[in-house]
């Protein structure tokens, strides 16, 4: 299983191994660590590498993938980024306001229903567009008050990342 781990500014590729009781082996951007890791207490956690001695404390953040990391001597953001963080950013890059408010396609997926139509007066955070992609459905919402100028896509459309379906001005 891999993951991304960002911590602080570097973001890491983080995969593991091997985990049988407490040896845990992982692959750091390519480099394996073999482990001895222990939980010690609650959100308080010993690990051993090359016979060197380390303790942590992970103290949950806003969300289940987002931690503060402390050790002995200095405090580190971190937050997993998997499948499905990776497809909320695209996603919410699909909204801009660039004087616009243009709705695009984060990956491929296809356009379920769209409660609007071209000429409607649409108020921020009403649904203009429900889109399925991996097994989820999702509202993609204008970002501010405006009118829907064009709509690209049909309800049953199978549309490819970076299509635009709607556009409100």
């Amino acid at each position: 299983m891999s993951y991304e781990v960002k911590i602080n500014n570097r973001t890491a590729n983080v995969e593991l191994i091997q985990w049988e009781g407490s040896y845990v082996s992982i692959k750091v951007d390519g480099k394996t660590y073999n482990l001895d890791f222990e939980k010690v207490n609650q959100g308080i956690f010993s690990i051993l590498h090359n016979h060197k001695s380390y303790n942590i404390e992970l103290i949950p953040g806003e969300n289940v993938k987002k931690y503060t990391v402390n050790t002995y001597k200095d405090t580190y953001e971190a937050e997993i980024i998997d499948a499905e963080s990776k497809y909320r950013a695209s996603r919410m890059a699909g909204l801009k306001e660039e004087g616009e408010n243009t709705i695009v396609a984060p990956i491929p997926g296809k356009v379920v229903k769209i409660p609007v139509s071209v000429g409607d007066t649409v108020e921020a955070g009403q649904t203009l567009v429900i889109f399925s992609a991996m097994k989820m459905e999702s509202e993609f919402k204008s970002k501010k008050d405006g009118v829907v100028k064009e709509i690209r896509v049909k309800e049953g459309d199978i549309v490819e990342a970076k299509k635009v379906m709607v556009v409100v001005e």
